[in-house]
């Protein structure tokens, strides 16, 4: 009668450890599937014709961006609200917290699929800021591009809810008008942005399930 009662307890134990480590597998790879990575926000060029001194109009107050955005998620699209993006100047480099606003525009919300990546051109109009002043700082003036919106990750059938980014770099200007430094892939958009929430509950689930498991084969 007690060897019986043991075997059970055994078989039991048994089910329960081939159980889990299925559902170990399963969370591995819904985490896996699941996770999602902000796309990546540059300013791909940048041209202020008021501060190319080879033409010395400092009436043409246009500004001229374009912007990067790059989806490196393998099998996931991302949903785009308005992007908004905000132009300021900095007089002061070593005190860029004083900054002045120059305007602001936004892009149309789009869909971009995985692992593409789209450019965007938009215009600023900067008919305030007193270009003059500006071109006479140094050979370099200093601006700083700054950018929000809310994104939804496309898995699969469905949509996550959205997340909001909030990204921005300073952006140095030479006296051709243009950022100084020409990187490939333009200057980053670094600051908050925050994602993957859904896969982070599906983890806490699934380890939840596999604590309720284990205190049910120690009582067994």
């Amino acid at each position: 009668m007690d060897y019986r009662r043991g075997g059970g307890a055994g078989g039991c134990c048994r089910c329960c450890f081939s159980f889990i480590f299925t559902l170990g597998l399963t969370a591995l790879f819904l985490w896996l599937s699941l996770r999602t990575s902000k796309p990546t926000c540059a300013v791909q060029s940048i041209y202020f014709p008021a501060l190319n001194r080879t033409l010395n109009n400092p009436k043409n107050t246009t500004v001229y961006l374009t912007l990067r955005l790059e989806n490196g998620n393998k099998d996931k699209g991302i949903f785009y609200d308005n992007v908004n993006l905000t132009l300021s100047y900095i007089p002061n480099i070593t005190d860029p917290k004083k900054i002045k606003l120059v305007n602001d525009t936004f892009v149309t919300a789009f869909y971009q699929g995985h692992k593409k990546t789209a450019k965007k051109e938009v215009n600023f109009s900067a008919a305030e800021l007193n270009w003059t002043a500006a071109r006479a700082v140094n050979s370099t003036t200093f601006f700083r591009v700054d950018l929000a919106t809310a994104v939804r990750f496309k898995i699969m059938a469905w949509k996550t809810k959205r997340y909001r980014i909030m990204v921005g770099a300073n952006v140095e200007v030479n006296e051709f008008g243009e950022k100084v430094k020409k990187k490939k892939k333009g200057i980053k958009l670094s600051g908050a942005g925050k994602n993957g929430g859904f896969s982070l509950k599906v983890g806490v689930l699934v380890n939840f399930l596999i604590w309720v498991l284990l205190s049910f084969c120690n009582g067994v």
